[in-house]
């Protein structure tokens, strides 16, 4: 009985993918699967199919991840879509999720990590304003809601007429929050100097209320900017490269959402395996150190800026991603995430 229903479920899974099908998007990723790997369409559509059942992987998943050169043995390992929900689901209580994807609550509540200085605009007085903006020239205007960098704005006192022509603007395009322009490291401008290159840091909290949280980094990537643009997400033409957390070097070839990698930056030229990160033992701790203070919320994905005095937090995320440090390139021995939340969270045996 039990496998029977494991098989119905399994049906009703691939039946809800193949419904949610954004028919496009599956033509690339079989493109992409075709190219890489060699092998038919066909094969790889049953393929896919199967990992969607199997293993809870999308179509993305299964390109992305390179499961077309895989075996179940090393397929089972991988976070994939539905795992990482699982995760969530079990880790993260939706009633917190404000104060992550709310930046008017995020900011206010993190002050002691975030080393710059912030203004909610909602009740923002003109004078308040003034005052904030009375010892900078540019700063960044960002949407109460938002992701991957979209509807940030960079502004420049210059560009305006005067303050309260910029007070205006800011209000009129309903910005949740100012805040100045924090300056990255000069190691960082190296790499790309047109976008600050946050680097993400994935947090995990085990033990309990009662017996007290631990605070754990699962990996450290380092994000970085390219192709012109001042914001550093993969959706906006970024890479990432994962970070060894002991010695602070990026040990492993870039790789963009469009699956290319990278192995010297187009911009700056710089080869990116071994370059040197700094402060990256400090960015791991203070990010453990921001996770305690809401543990309703596990499982955090955590954007440092380094700058030239040490790590700031620029935001937290409640949904941290489970594609950063599982790329092919970056997983040679094919073994993925999962085996470490399952040592890590009994809850998942």
């Amino acid at each position: 009985m039990g496998e029977k229903k494991g098989l119905l479920g399994r049906l009703g899974y691939i039946k809800r993918i193949l419904g949610g099908v954004r028919l496009e998007e599956l033509k690339k990723s079989l493109n992409k699967g075709k190219e890489r790997s060699g092998k038919n369409r066909a094969f790889l559509f049953l393929d896919m199919l199967w990992c969607a059942a199997r293993y809870g992987a999308g179509y993305h998943d299964y390109v992305m991840f390179g499961f077309y050169d895989m075996d179940g043995r090393h397929r089972k390992t991988y976070v994939t879509r539905v795992k990482n929900k699982k995760l969530i689901t079990l880790l993260n209580d939706p009633q917190a999720a404000d104060s992550f994807d709310r930046k008017t609550l995020f900011y206010p509540k993190f002050q002691e990590f975030l080393g710059r200085e912030f203004l909610v605009m909602e009740n923002a007085s003109p004078e308040e304003f003034a005052e904030f903006m009375k010892d900078k020239e540019v700063i960044f205007a960002k949407p109460d809601v938002g992701e991957s960098g979209k509807g940030i704005e960079k502004l420049e006192k210059a560009d305006f007429k005067d303050i309260p022509a910029l007070y205006d603007y800011v209000k009129g395009k309903k910005f949740g929050t100012v805040e100045e322009a924090l300056r990255q490291h000069e190691a960082l401008s190296r790499l790309y100097p047109l976008s600050v290159n946050s680097m993400r840091v994935v947090t995990l909290l085990t033990g309990s209320e009662k017996e007290g949280w631990n605070s754990h980094c699962v990996y450290a990537v380092q994000k970085i900017g390219n192709s012109g643009k001042f914001v550093d997400n993969l959706e906006n033409g970024g890479m990432f490269c994962p970070v060894d957390l002991e010695t602070g070097k990026l040990n492993g070839v870039g790789h963009t959402s469009a699956l290319e990698t990278i192995e010297v930056h187009p911009v700056s030229g710089i080869e990116l395996i071994g370059y040197q990160i700094p402060y990256v033992k400090e960015a791991i701790e203070l990010c453990k150190k921001a996770a305690l203070k809401e543990p309703r919320m596990r499982l955090l994905g955590w954007d440092v800026c380094i700058t030239p005095h040490g790590p700031a937090i620029i935001e937290g995320n409640d949904y941290p991603g489970y594609d950063f440090w599982q790329q092919p390139e970056h997983t040679p021995e094919r073994i993925g995430l999962w085996p470490y939340y399952q040592k890590m969270l009994p809850e998942l045996s």
